[in-house]
């Protein structure tokens, strides 16, 4: 289920089949709830199966974006909110970032809503007292503060890629290939996403510098990454539409990316067809001569 960490004894609260694993803190961001691309269901795991003290929902949890064009909320949609309205009458701190798909939470900011506390950007000291700012990251979009037009369109064309993308994926499970995003691929591959995800990167890195703290931890690009920038700890927890990622500081303070992977589950055993056997005769025994 997790990529990259190792198994740890389990949890009195683990299900039957998995273990639960605690965090000190747990960062998830760009979940686009309301959209199609929401990968609702393997979050839903992901949020079973991990526990923590803090809890940072840092922007575009909700899509009001792509619900003003076409209202979309399954019953997965509905269950992830209950989840992390649960964790938080249990105990866990859960404060909500606003973003910019989900603006219209920032009118209600320092307000708390079923125990989660929304806010703009707060700074989060870690166990080793690292000194981390939180915020979505949006602010430092050029796009999105001087052609929010702009930010729309390539928001609807995003959206029809990850349409495309599906059903590209579905051709390749077809012939037996793994999930390959046509997206990443794409942002990796154009010299222009590659340099705006750069720019953006450092911009943030030298806002965390310029108030003298050690880092930074955001979301809005969709782009998990842990990187020195300039002496300045950068890290993106990714999304909940394609990485299916999130940054989680362990008890004793580390930061760590975990990337939630389809491929890491056992495949199901394929059924045979079952072969009936041909009626046949029942053999005729002779009786055993009597000596």
């Amino acid at each position: 289920m997790f990529d990259s960490i190792p198994a740890e004894p389990s949890s009195s609260t683990a299900d039957a089949n998995n273990e639960v694993k605690r965090y000190r803190t747990i960062w998830i961001s760009d979940l686009h709830l309301g959209t199609p691309g929401c990968q609702a269901e393997k979050l839903l795991e992901f949020l079973r199966l991990t526990e923590s003290d803090h809890l940072y929902l840092i922007g575009d949890i909700i899509d009001g974006w792509a619900l003003k064009r076409r209202f979309y909320w399954p019953q997965a949609h509905n269950d992830v909110v209950q989840k992390i309205l649960r964790k938080s009458r249990k105990g866990t701190f859960v404060t909500y970032i606003a973003g910019n798909h989900d603006e219209a939470a920032r009118h209600f900011l320092g307000v708390a809503f079923g125990g989660i506390v929304i806010e703009d950007e707060v700074v989060h000291i870690t166990e080793r007292g690292e000194r981390l700012l939180i915020l979505h990251g949006d602010r430092f979009d050029g796009v999105i503060q001087c052609a929010k037009w702009l930010a729309y369109l390539g928001d609807i064309a995003y959206e029809t890629l990850l349409k495309v993308n599906v059903w590209f994926n579905w051709a390749r499970r077809r012939i037996g290939l793994p999930y390959w995003s046509l997206s990443q691929y794409l942002k990796h591959k154009v010299k222009n996403a590659v340099s705006y995800i750069g720019a953006f990167e450092e911009a943030l890195a030298r806002e965390a510098k310029s108030r003298g703290l050690d880092g930074v931890v955001c979301g809005h690009i969709h782009q998990p990454e842990i990187r020195m920038i300039n002496g300045v700890k950068y890290c993106n927890d990714g999304d909940w539409v394609e990485s299916l990622s999130a940054l989680v500081e362990t008890m004793d303070g580390e930061l760590k990316l975990i990337h939630w992977v389809e491929e890491s589950k056992p495949a199901a055993i394929p059924q045979l067809p079952v072969i009936k056997a041909p009626n046949l005769p029942a053999p005729q025994l002779k009786p055993a001569a009597v000596e």
